[in-house]
């Protein structure tokens, strides 16, 4: 993983334990084949296009009461 997305990405997501928890999920989901919800020119790892989507708020969490 880009340490440059994983620093933008905890500016949308500050608690890094949850942005662990919707990373990985959302990698799973595109593993399975799930489309990216983000363009890129260069070829991402699916954590890269996880962080990316958090990044451009294409994908969010909300906390359970």
């Amino acid at each position: 993983m880009r340490d440059d997305y994983i620093k933008e990405a905890l500016k949308t997501i500050s608690d890094p334990n949850i942005l662990i928890n919707v990373v990985s999920r959302r990698v799973k989901q595109l593993r399975r084949g799930n489309r990216p919800l983000v363009e890129s020119l260069e070829t991402l790892s699916p954590e890269d296009t996880a962080l990316r989507e958090v990044i451009e708020g294409k994908i969010s969490h909300e906390l359970a009461a």
